[in-house]
């Protein structure tokens, strides 16, 4: 297999099978029915494996990674799964920090043209059967499973996981999900599945409530991780982190009842070398020191409101570089946006991305210092050229805009 060889194959999977990622609501495709059949097609990979399954709007991705961090510290032969990528399409899937071998995604990709016609998956369908079945072809001791939309009709909810956790709920994807935070709830409370633990990371009493009540209805086991008391710190360094660490303390707590060895030191030094472990970027990322470059991928108005309060906090004159796709409420955006700052606003360079000029509008309503490009790296390159001695840039807005940062800026 060439590189060549295996592009071309990539290439195919994400015209053949639109993704969520690159589509938005028209690739994604709710309910259990497709990847029940898929993972019959391939064997049933998911019933051979020990799994922890991670919902919640945002921070899931941190606390997969994070917890990931943790059992590899331990000695664990850990699987990742989490959506989406940034730069390489193998970076969902990994083991103990480590991207899914090429050949296998080759290989499994090929394997689409034998599907029998009654099988028409989604993008995000066939790469959740991909993730399942690599890691019971490497034996993994156990494999961090993140939700991808929602978490009742999402196709990671096939499985019969170890532990559950629920991070947190908050208003995004309302086209899909529902307009209030007591039907979102609902949805990612799907996941809870009975006489499995569910961990619930969310602070606010309403939500938390719902997935009490659920758990209740469902007979799992509560455990409610704002209660968690520490000082833990993680080299994952934005201030959100400090919640969903409580949830990775929880989920760990439930892991040693069955038999899991960690201990406390583990714990500490696997939260300390969560990017190296697992090589996770893109959250609260320090790209640079001279200029401070950092940048992150909240994408919805709660995520950005904690993003942007943390860049209040910092007492320098910011170049922020944004970008946003076409179904996110800006007008909500630019209510919360930074203070003492110039902005650069970018189309991300996706079918979803959305163009500046669009929403232009509103930004001169808003009253702000700003510019636009028609692509990132172009409004990289401006607040770069703009920014003074003691200033920052900050990139964000979007996972498509961090992930275009990096893949154009990252050293490979």
């Amino acid at each position: 297999m060439t590189d060549q060889e295996y592009q071309q194959e990539i290439d195919w999977l994400f015209v053949q099978i639109p993704s969520f990622q690159n589509e938005g609501e028209t690739a994604y495709k709710p309910g259990l029915e497709n990847i029940k059949k898929l993972c019959t097609f391939f064997g049933n990979p998911e019933q051979n494996l020990k799994m922890v399954h991670i919902g919640g709007t945002n921070g899931k991705g941190s606390t997969s990674s994070m917890l990931a961090s943790v059992l590899q510290e331990a000695g664990y032969r850990t699987g990742l799964y989490t959506s989406p990528h940034l730069i390489d399409f193998r970076e969902r899937i990994k083991i103990n920090g480590k991207k899914c071998d090429r050949e296998f995604v080759y290989q499994f990709i090929r394997k689409l043209q034998n599907l029998p016609s009654h099988i028409v998956p989604s993008f995000f369908e066939f790469t959740t059967v991909m993730a399942f079945e690599y890691f019971r072809l490497q034996k993994v001791d156990i494999a961090i499973i993140e939700v991808g939309l929602g978490g009742r009709l999402d196709s990671t909810n096939i499985i019969q996981p170890l532990v559950t956790a629920i991070t947190n709920v908050a208003l995004d994807h309302q086209n899909i999900l529902g307009n209030s935070i007591q039907e979102i709830t609902a949805e990612k409370a799907g996941i809870i599945k009975p006489g499995i633990p569910v961990i619930c990371g969310d602070e606010d009493p309403t939500t938390r409530e719902i997935i009490r009540k659920k758990a209740q209805d469902t007979g799992a086991e509560f455990v409610d991780a704002t209660l968690i008391r520490t000082d833990l710190r993680s080299d994952l360094q934005g201030n959100y982190q400090s919640k969903n660490i409580k949830v990775v303390l929880a989920l760990i707590a439930e892991l040693r009842k069955i038999g899991y060895a960690i201990t406390e030191s583990e714990v500490e030094n696997g939260l300390l070398h969560v990017q190296g472990h697992t090589d996770f970027l893109g959250r609260w990322y320090q790209f640079s020191d001279e200029p401070l470059v950092i940048c992150d991928t909240a994408h919805n108005h709660a995520g950005l409101e904690k993003v942007f309060a943390q860049l209040n906090s910092i007492p320098k004159f910011k170049h922020i570089v944004l970008g946003f796709v076409n179904d996110k409420r800006i007008d909500e955006v630019l209510m919360i946006l930074p203070l003492n700052s110039s902005f650069y606003f970018a189309k991300p360079g996706n079918n979803r991305g959305r163009h500046p000029a669009e929403y232009e509008d509103l930004l001169q309503k808003a009253e702000i210092s700003y510019k636009i490009f028609n692509d990132v790296d172009a409004a990289y390159l401006s607040a770069k050229q703009h920014v003074q001695k003691d200033e920052m840039i900050f990139i964000g807005g979007s996972n498509f805009v961090v992930g275009e940062f990096l893949e154009k800026n990252l050293e490979k």
